[in-house]
């Protein structure tokens, strides 16, 4: 591989930054709410988003789930620990082979918790969007694929 085959990072755009500015804010209060839309429960947002992570990886070990967390491995394992003192999720014995290593699942009423929260957040969320005009709700559908590629580090299409 040659050094051309690679094009140099550039620096944001003025434009870039400037919509990155006002894009920030928007997208932390939005988080905030949706985080308090679930105050009910005896979970943190932040738990409630490590279930869910369990939830999509299932059997993942605690060096897996931290790494995509971006935490460090004893903060997730006393965060497994609290889930797991709650009863939605379980450890396991190593299913690959190796009896060192302890798998992680989310326990039926964990997934009913998840399913719960979930619901809860896209209720409150469809009632925040009744006030917006169609053309609006065009606007941000069409912002979806863009908003998706960022968080899932792709390029938008």
């Amino acid at each position: 591989m040659t050094l051309l085959s690679h094009p140099a990072p550039r620096a944001p755009s003025a434009e870039e930054t400037a919509l990155a500015n006002r894009l920030r804010p928007l997208l932390l209060h939005l988080s905030r709410h949706l985080r308090r839309v679930v105050e009910g429960t005896a979970l943190t947002g932040g738990q409630l988003e490590i279930l869910a992570l369990i939830s999509r990886k299932p059997g993942a070990g605690i060096n897996e789930l931290a790494g995509g967390e971006g935490i460090s491995a004893p903060a997730m394992s006393n965060a497994v620990d609290k889930l797991e003192a709650a009863g939605l999720v379980v450890r396991a014995r190593g299913s690959a082979g190796d009896r060192r290593r302890v798998d992680i699942a989310v326990t039926p009423e964990g997934a009913r918790v998840l399913r719960s929260a979930r619901s809860s957040r896209t209720a409150w969320l469809a009632e925040q969007l009744r006030v917006l005009t169609p053309e609006q709700l065009a606007a941000l559908e069409a912002a979806l694929e863009p908003l998706t590629a960022l968080v899932e580090g792709g390029t938008p299409r």
